[in-house]
């Protein structure tokens, strides 16, 4: 990959603050197998540098590239999706989502009761898609709408969306729509929405609606058997803080198509595929001559949505989960929007906008700047290291 330092407007001495950091702190200690950063600014590649190794197993060295599961990293890419939808006058944000899927109508809740208990009542108004888009709709993350379970695909396996979709009119909110923030299926119902919004199915509307335009060609819901050798190992900490292998990339379930395209965390890709969905959005909604989404599109899919420019640790439930911090955060339609560095007590701009995957993958944009950074290692749980924090240090400190 070719990268050109001054060019990007970023001192390249201090750039390699990166690779010291990394080496030393997380792959000569073992703490992770391999890594890669990508940092781009005003659509120039200004670093790219992988670390480690790939698959520890078989002593793979981490391949330019490396196919990474990104988990949560996908709900941005849904947002988009739903936004070019949008951009056709297809819905506006507070439109029911009950319009679209009628098990959504007259939804339930179920709230503490003042003896102790909990009681279902109705909920005060139909679920939006604004509501689904920023995790304020009420549904939640795991079997039955309980909280966030890293394990949701074993209820999965035996949906598509459609079904899925149907699934969650069945069951009470979690709270009155619009009241709290609360990681949720929120993208894959966004996902069946594009289907039904579209007439096709979900891979088949990324590929052409952002895949194709952006030149994101290892970007999907599975590994194909010819680029196998590519895919990246995955890893977990244990309890006595060693590294162990939890999804081996030889027997993988990404080894096959999948019968539900989760529109929240499903996807597999490349950092080089991603830093091209990056910079489309760092530079305002095109690449290459290709327009994925206007201007304006772009800003209303990053401003803070939650009520009254709220804070994100305002509004998320007790022990609730995310894949960023919250305090000194808004969100936006699928990303966390920085309300800047006072507020969050990190370096950067009010407006970026961020998030992360389960497996220890994040990235940030920041408009102002027309800077895009993408980090991809494969480490669950996501919280383990704060790679984002400190990635923001070092990258920053390059700006010249």
């Amino acid at each position: 990959m070719k990268v050109d330092a001054e060019g990007a407007g970023l001192d390249e001495s201090r750039l390699g603050w990166i690779a010291d950091h990394l080496r030393s702190r997380y792959i000569e200690t073992g703490k992770i197998a391999g890594a890669q950063v990508a940092v781009v600014r005003g659509g120039v590649m200004g670093y790219f540098e992988s670390f480690g190794v790939q698959d520890r197993e078989r002593a793979v060295p981490v391949a330019d590239d490396a196919i990474w599961r990104l988990y949560s990293m996908t709900k941005p890419i849904t947002g988009v999706a739903m936004m070019t939808l949008y951009e056709r006058g297809q819905f506006q944000l507070d439109d029911a989502v009950d319009r679209w899927i009628p098990e959504w109508k007259d939804m339930t809740v179920k709230e503490p009761d003042p003896n102790g208990g909990s009681r279902i009542v109705p909920a005060h108004r139909p679920p939006t898609i604004r509501d689904i888009l920023t995790h304020t709709s009420g549904i939640g993350y795991g079997f039955e709408n309980n909280d966030l379970v890293l394990g949701e695909r074993n209820w999965l396996a035996d949906h598509d969306l459609a079904s899925m979709a149907r699934a969650f009119g069945d069951w009470p909110l979690r709270f009155q729509p619009g009241s709290h923030w609360l990681y949720s299926h929120g993208m894959d119902i966004a996902a069946r929405l594009v289907e039904i919004m579209s007439g096709l199915p979900y891979d088949e509307y990324l590929r052409t609606a952002i895949f194709e335009p952006l030149g994101m060609v290892d970007t999907e819901f599975w590994v194909p058997a010819d680029k196998v050798e590519r895919f990246a190992a995955n890893y977990e900490r244990n309890a006595r803080k060693e590294l162990v292998l939890m999804d081996d990339p030889t027997t993988s379930t990404y080894l096959h198509k999948p019968k539900l395209f989760n529109g929240g965390g499903g996807l597999v890709g490349t950092t080089a595929d991603y830093v091209r969905f990056c910079t489309m959005l760092a530079v305002g909604g095109a690449l290459d001559g290709r327009r994925v989404l206007s201007r304006k599109t772009l800003e209303l899919m990053t401003s803070n949505h939650l009520p009254g420019d709220g804070d994100m640790s305002d509004f998320a439930l007790p022990m609730g989960y995310g894949e960023v911090g919250f305090a000194g955060n808004g969100f936006g339609l699928t990303v966390a929007v920085s309300k800047g560095p006072q507020a969050s007590g990190t370096v950067g701009s009010p407006g970026a906008f961020m998030w992360g995957g389960a497996a220890s993958t994040t990235f940030w944009v920041d408009p102002s700047e027309e800077l895009a950074v993408v980090f991809m290692t494969q480490l669950m749980p996501s919280g383990t290291f704060n790679f984002g924090g400190q990635l923001r240090s070092l990258v920053y400190a390059a700006l010249v």
